[in-house]
């Protein structure tokens, strides 16, 4: 019910770029859920299976970790129950204002009354939009963009480097033409 009342949720008439940033969100999470065989199974093109940390298959995004902005390991197992979105992020993106703003938004009407958790990750992959330290990319995103949202250290979401996370959520997904990340704000929902 929550994530149908996010969909829902109107969007600004004045400000196309926030409307069609909500429209991809919804877009994607349409997909996934008239699909929900597709995060059952695995990319038919996946190359060897994925393994976690601990050297086990994951059955879902809860068996991963990450290392947080300050440094920090974080045990998905924690988000168990709410839903998230996982998002790569860029400070130098053409689309970096309206992305933020839609996401603090998002997590400011969610985040306490329905437990939505929005994890962003950078990444320098797309155009070089994402060059600064995690500290510099720190101060961008919670001193310029007001984020309050779980920030992650910056990753790669491509190619034999890419985090097992990433792996994992495009093997479950699937893409057009190729699974792989296409640009900066790609959204998964969980």
């Amino acid at each position: 019910m929550f994530l149908l009342r996010l969909l829902s949720r109107p969007a600004a008439a004045s400000n196309r770029t926030a409307a069609f940033g909500l429209f991809g969100t919804a877009m994607v999470a349409i997909n996934l859920l008239s699909t929900s065989s597709v995060l059952a199974c695995p990319s038919s093109q996946s190359k060897q299976p994925l393994k976690t940390e601990a050297g086990t298959t994951p059955a879902s995004v809860y068996d991963f970790s990450a290392v947080d902005i300050d440094g920090n390991k974080v045990d998905f197992e924690r988000y168990r129950g709410h839903v998230l979105i996982i998002v790569n992020v860029a400070s130098k993106c053409g689309y970096t204002s309206g992305h933020y703003k839609e996401l603090n938004e998002l997590y400011e009407e969610y985040g306490e009354t329905e437990g939505l958790r929005i994890l962003a990750f950078p990444c320098n992959q797309f155009g070089n939009q994402e060059p600064g330290t995690n500290e510099e990319i720190k101060h961008f995103a919670r001193d310029q963009k007001g984020a309050k949202f779980d920030l992650f250290s910056k990753i790669y979401v491509n190619g034999d480097e890419a985090h097992p996370l990433w792996q994992f959520l495009k093997q479950r997904q699937g893409g057009t033409l190729f699974d792989a990340i296409k640009w900066n704000f790609t959204k998964f929902i969980s």
